[in-house]
C-alpha cells in the first residue's frame, strides 16, 4: 500500500461553455458550472477529482459542495494515500446529502494513488481496459431541434441515442418516431428523469409500440421514491427499466434487488462516489440486474474516472458517457475519446490520464 502521504489539497473553479443548454424534465444547464480539486502527494504526484452538483437533481448546490470540501480536505492532508477507502468511508457518513463531494473526492484519491503507483485508473478495478462506445443524449427539445440534433450525431457516427423524455407525452411520442426514419435500427433508450406517472408511462409505450418503434430502455420514468411504479412499467411494457434517481445508495439497490423493482441499474460516481460504485456494479452483476454507467454534466475528469471503472470491471451494458460532447472544445482534446464516443483507454499511462489543460478549449 502506498505510504506518500497527502501533502495539499486545493479547490478551484472549473467552468466551461456549453454547445447548447442540456434540459431534462425537471431542469437544465446552460454552463458547466462545477469544482475541481487537487490532491498533492509529498512526492509531488497529483491527483484530480471534480464534483458536478446538479441542484435540480440531487438538491446540492455550488456553495455547499465548496464548503464541505474544505471540511474533506482537513480530513485528507496529512494521511497516507493509500487509506483512501477509509477517507471514503467517513465522506459517506459525513456527506450523505452532498454525494459529489465523494465523488470528488474518490477520484481524485485514486487518480493520486494510480499515478503514484504508475498505472492506469482501469487497473485497480480489473485487468483488462476494455473499449466502451458511448450512446448520445438528444435532450429535450421541439421537433426541429430533435430532429437536428439526431442527424447531426448520426452523421459523427453515433449509433446509440438516449432521449429526454418527461414533459409532453405526445411531443415525446412524435420526437421518438423520428428515429424510424432518421437512425434506423439504433437502439433507443428514453429518460424522462421522473417526470411521468406509470400510467403516461404505460400509454407513451403502447403508443410507440403501435407504431412498430424501437424502444430499447426506460430510465427513471416515475419520481425516486415510486418504488412500486418502477416494477409496474417493467410489468406492463415488458421493457427494460432502469433505476436512477432511484438507485443513488447502496441502500436503495439493495431494495430494488429485494423486491425485483426493475432490471437495471444507472451508477453515477456523482451519486455514490467510486468506491461504492464498485460496490454496487459487484452487488447488481451478482444478482443479474444490468448495469448503465453515467454521470451527470461532467467535464472529461470525473466523465473519464467513470469510464475506467466501466472499462476495468466490465459487465455494463448501458454506456451514457457523453457529456464531453456537449462542452465546446471537450472532445478535441481528450485523447482517448473518439469523435463518435468510443472510449479506449489501454494507452493511460497512469492515474485518469488527464490533465487540466485538456479538459477543454479555453
Amino acid at each position: 500500500m502506498p505510504r506518500s502521504r497527502i501533502r495539499s489539497f486545493q479547490i478551484t473553479d472549473l467552468t466551461a461553455e456549453l454547445n447548447q443548454p442540456f434540459r431534462i424534465s425537471s431542469g437544465q444547464h446552460d454552463e458547466l458550472k462545477n469544482l475541481l480539486i487537487t490532491i498533492t502527494l509529498d512526492d509531488g504526484t497529483t491527483g484530480l477529482g471534480e464534483a458536478a452538483v446538479a441542484n435540480h437533481i440531487t438538491g446540492e448546490t455550488l456553495a455547499q459542495a465548496r464548503r464541505n470540501l474544505w471540511k474533506a480536505g482537513e480530513l485528507c492532508v496529512g494521511r497516507p494515500v493509500g487509506t483512501a477507502q477509509w477517507i471514503s468511508s467517513n465522506l459517506h457518513c459525513r456527506f450523505a446529502q452532498n454525494p459529489a463531494v465523494i465523488g470528488a473526492v474518490d477520484t481524485a484519491l485514486l487518480d493520486a494513488r494510480t499515478r503514484h503507483d504508475r498505472i492506469p485508473l482501469w487497473r485497480y478495478f480489473g485487468k483488462t481496459a476494455r473499449a466502451l462506445q458511448s450512446d448520445v443524449t438528444i435532450v429535450l427539445a421541439d421537433l426541429e431541434e430533435t430532429r437536428d440534433s439526431i442527424n447531426r450525431f448520426y452523421r459523427q457516427g453515433f449509433r446509440m441515442f438516449k432521449v429526454k423524455i418527461g414533459r409532453d407525452l405526445d411531443r415525446d411520442i412524435k420526437r421518438i418516431l423520428l428515429f424510424k426514419d432518421l437512425a434506423p435500427g439504433c437502439p433507443v433508450i428514453v429518460d424522462a428523469n421522473q417526470g411521468y406517472t406509470p400510467a403516461e408511462m404505460v400509454r407513451f409505450v403502447d403508443q410507440l409500440k403501435r407504431r412498430q418503434a424501437r424502444l430499447d430502455l426506460i430510465e427513471q420514468p416515475v419520481p425516486r421514491e415510486d418504488w412500486q411504479g418502477l416494477q409496474e412499467i417493467e410489468r406492463k411494457t415488458r421493457i427494460p427499466v432502469c433505476a436512477d434517481e432511484s438507485a443513488r445508495t447502496l441502500k436503495d439497490v439493495h431494495k430494488i434487488i429485494k423486491y425485483k423493482l426493475c432490471s437495471a441499474v444507472n451508477i453515477k460516481i456523482m451519486k455514490c462516489g467510486l468506491f461504492h460504485g464498485q460496490r454496487i456494479a459487484r452487488l447488481c452483476q451478482d444478482h443479474g440486474i444490468r448495469l448503465m454507467i453515467g454521470g451527470m454534466m461532467e467535464s472529461g475528469i470525473a466523465m473519464t474516472a467513470s469510464a475506467h471503472l466501466a472499462a476495468g470491471m466490465g459487465g455494463f451494458t448501458y454506456i451514457d458517457l457523453d457529456t464531453p460532447f456537449f462542452i465546446k472544445g471537450a472532445v478535441e482534446r481528450h485523447p482517448y475519446l473518439s469523435p463518435s464516443g468510443r472510449y479506449t483507454l489501454g494507452a493511460v499511462p497512469a492515474g485518469i490520464g488527464l490533465n487540466r489543460d485538456q479538459l477543454y478549449d479555453g
